[in-house]
């Protein structure tokens, strides 16, 4: 494993550019990146297609795939990283003590982030352009699935940085695809790494949270939830439901599970499900919600008020009222992101302030669980951790900080 430690030993001299360049320059390598990605298109999407060719987990394939769209936003986003103003060496607070200590509490780089990511290509970009933005290098591992379209995301990434005669080793990518280096990552990297992210399915999760010594910012599943209360408009709620389930299905933001309040359970019940099944979607009910379809459809398991399917499939419970609602979230749910549909203010209120979830939403998709949807201009993911940061993870939140104190020669008695 020496050539991963190489890499560690890399990133961390790589940090000492941040010491010497200026926002302007960072801005000029984003912006240099941005055009690389618009020259190469075609080269892209080439080395893309082997990967979308090779990939045998089929319900998968949407996430991996860049076409022209799918590059654009990737230009989109970067783009918009640019944007914003250097997240580093900014004040945050300050004040001054009794005894005439002045006290600055000051943002900082977090450092080296390592980030272990599955079939996502745009991860790549993401990572590398908010990293470098805020001050921090990315050590990338991507999945064998992707590693074609990855890998040139990345060369072109560290061409922009030659480019502009900066340390190309602030974004290194891990080309070897021995398994056996996420294990050695999280565990004997601790010198080199301050940060894993892990982006992926839950099992690669898990095995992040078991077995990682450095600290971990991410989340297991998306199992997100809608609640449909007895006060939202039909019209809206079947809107909402049939784009946060079927836009993006293999999304963490898609919506998994959907409760119904009991009150108006026909008059709700019926059009969100014939519009899903219009859409393709599988709907899995509770007896309630089945009665009132003749008892077609497949009935719900604790098993699937537990899963998070990332496929066209939804489970649908009838609950009575925002308290079973919010209980059964408070119970299934992965403290990602839960929705509530309703025009009742106090009830809203009383759902947003009793869910756990990282993202709490009124009549809002649950497909706007992203960081550029929050105008972060990109994440490096979605954080459920109780401990910050939480939700999408953007440029200000890629920071620590530190206290700065002064003084005139102030002694403690």
């Amino acid at each position: 494993m020496k050539k991963i430690n190489l890499i560690g030993v890399n990133a961390k001299k790589a940090l000492l550019v941040f010491n010497k360049i200026s926002s302007a320059q960072i801005n000029k390598v984003l912006s240099n990146y941005s055009q690389l990605i618009l020259k190469n298109k075609k080269q892209i999407i080439q080395k893309n297609s082997i990967d979308v060719k090779n990939m045998h987990r089929k319900h998968l394939v949407d996430r991996l795939v860049l076409n022209e769209k799918r590059i654009d936003a990737l230009r989109y986003s970067i783009n918009e990283i640019i944007k914003f103003p250097n997240p580093i060496n900014k004040t945050l607070e300050k004040w001054k003590r009794p005894n005439g200590l002045e006290i600055k509490k000051v943002s900082t780089s977090i450092g080296v982030i390592g980030v272990i990511y599955e079939s996502r290509p745009n991860v790549t970009s993401d990572v590398s352009a908010l990293c470098f933005k805020s001050g921090n290098c990315a050590i990338l591992r991507g999945g064998s699935e992707a590693f074609n379209s990855n890998k040139i995301l990345s060369d072109l990434f560290r061409t922009s940085l030659n480019n502009n005669r900066i340390d190309k080793n602030c974004v290194q990518y891990i080309e070897d695809k021995n398994r056996n280096i996420v294990n050695y990552l999280l565990s004997n990297m601790t010198k080199y790494i301050d940060v894993i992210v892990p982006r992926g399915g839950k099992e690669l999760v898990k095995k992040v949270q078991r077995l990682s010594r450095i600290h971990v910012i991410g989340h297991l599943e998306g199992l997100c939830h809608i609640y449909v209360d007895k006060d939202a408009d039909v019209n809206m709620a079947t809107k909402i439901v049939a784009n946060a389930k079927m836009r993006r299905t293999s999304i963490c933001g898609a919506v998994e599970t959907l409760l119904i309040d009991k009150r108006k359970l026909t008059k709700f019940s019926i059009p969100i499900i014939n519009k899903l099944l219009s859409l393709g979607c599988e709907i899995i009910v509770d007896k309630e919600i089945n009665k009132i379809f003749n008892n077609k459809f497949k009935l719900a398991t604790e098993l699937d008020w537990r899963t998070e399917y990332l496929d066209a499939k939804i489970s649908i419970k009838s609950v009575n009222g925002v308290d079973e609602a919010k209980n059964h979230i408070l119970k299934y749910g992965t403290m990602h992101t839960d929705s509530i549909i309703t025009n009742n203010a106090k009830t809203a209120e009383k759902f947003l302030n009793g869910v756990n979830s990282a993202i709490a939403m009124h009549n809002v998709s649950t497909q706007f669980a992203d960081g550029g949807e929050f105008g972060f201009g990109g994440e490096i993911g979605i954080s459920t951790n109780k401990l910050p940061p939480r939700g999408p993870v953007g440029i200000n939140q890629l920071t620590s900080y530190k206290y700065i104190v002064s003084g005139k020669g102030i002694i403690r008695n």
